[in-house]
């Protein structure tokens, strides 16, 4: 084809790529099961997220109040349409108790996994990347709080920030203090190990021969690279302070019931009521800690089959093994194909 006739060829313009919706890609990658399961733990989490952004208009109490209009609460009421999920022992409605520590556990939650976020992501890099005896002292100290038991250590730094005192504000800042202690070693293992494993790489290397700073080429060029998984553990990590924060509340180690409402503490109060045969003081708030434990859980799990290449390649190989034995006579076919092509 001369020049001329390229000039007077029609001009084709590629389809301009379309933009999803972000999340929807990974319902895409899930079928049956797993996307059953992971539709059941997003909604169980968004019920959890609405209760406790919306605590104040959903519950009809507050979360220590035990009289209206001058009346006081009958004292361990049974559910009934004035109190849905009952009072407690000391005459508060269950239902806006269970509501507002949902909006506890999201203030925790939220500020436990930043706080880790914010310390283990970046030392990780440092350690990964520095290596050295700052990667030895730093593995070093993080191995020690892996180590530790997580509830006694949540329960030491708890002591040591709350300083006796448990306001409302101060509560959850210790609260959500003592559950970063316990996983900021996680983030940071991770990281760092990934770090390691990509500071080599030839475009890591080619920052460094252009000059780049080694703040540009950690957070530029290697966190990127490193963080993949981090969507999972977060999840993961999001049930597991629900549950240490119940256990300190169980023990005693928690927030005030005055200053805000807490599950694990509910539950610890409830322990007398079981003999009486008074269930709703602890069957409503163990089922709230249940069900938000399970919704994160099955979130975790099904992002983590999603995003995992391994599972990924494992989850791919199965179809097609089982494709190609199932198609019948094929096999048969093949071997006649290639008899015949020997005759020949």
């Amino acid at each position: 084809m001369t020049a001329p006739e390229l000039l007077n060829e029609p001009l084709v313009t590629p389809p301009a790529a379309r933009r999803g919706v972000p999340g929807l890609r990974l319902f895409g990658m899930t079928a049956g099961l797993q996307r059953a399961t992971l539709i059941l733990g997003l909604s169980l989490v968004g019920v959890f997220v609405v209760a406790a952004v919306f605590a104040p208009l959903i519950a009809p109490y507050g979360f220590a109040q035990s009289a209206a209009d001058g009346v006081d609460f009958v004292r361990q009421q049974a559910p009934s349409a004035e109190h849905w999920f009952g009072t407690s022992v000391r005459g508060e409605d269950v239902f806006s108790r269970v509501i507002y520590g949902a909006r506890t556990a999201l203030w925790v939650i939220t500020l436990s996994l930043a706080l880790s976020l914010l310390i283990g992501v970046p030392l990780g890099l440092l350690s990964g990347y520095l290596g050295r005896w700052p990667d030895r002292v730093l593995v070093l100290v993080m191995d020690a709080m892996y180590a530790f038991p997580t509830l006694l250590l949540a329960i030491v730094v708890s002591i040591v920030v709350a300083g006796g005192r448990s306001t409302s504000l101060g509560g959850v800042l210790s609260a959500a203090v003592a559950i970063t202690a316990v996983f900021v070693p996680q983030y940071f293992r991770v990281v760092r190990n990934a770090t390691v494993a990509v500071k080599q790489e030839p475009y890591v290397d080619a920052a460094r021969v252009t000059g780049a700073s080694t703040t540009r080429i950690l957070f530029r060029h290697i966190l990127a690279n490193v963080t993949q998984s981090l969507p999972v553990i977060v999840t993961l990590n999001g049930s597991e302070a629900i549950l240490t924060l119940a256990g300190l509340g169980f023990l005693g180690f928690g927030i005030e019931p005055t200053q805000a409402a807490e599950w694990g503490f509910d539950l610890n109060k409830a322990l007398s009521d079981v003999s009486n045969g008074i269930w709703w003081t602890g069957v409503f708030p163990g089922s709230a800690i249940v069900l938000v434990v399970l919704g994160m859980t099955l979130v975790g799990e099904s992002l983590n089959e999603v995003l995992n290449p391994i599972l990924r390649t494992r989850r791919a190989a199965v179809p097609a093994t089982a494709g190609s034995e199932g198609v019948p006579g094929e096999q048969d076919a093949v071997d006649a194909r290639g008899k015949d092509a020997t005759d020949v």
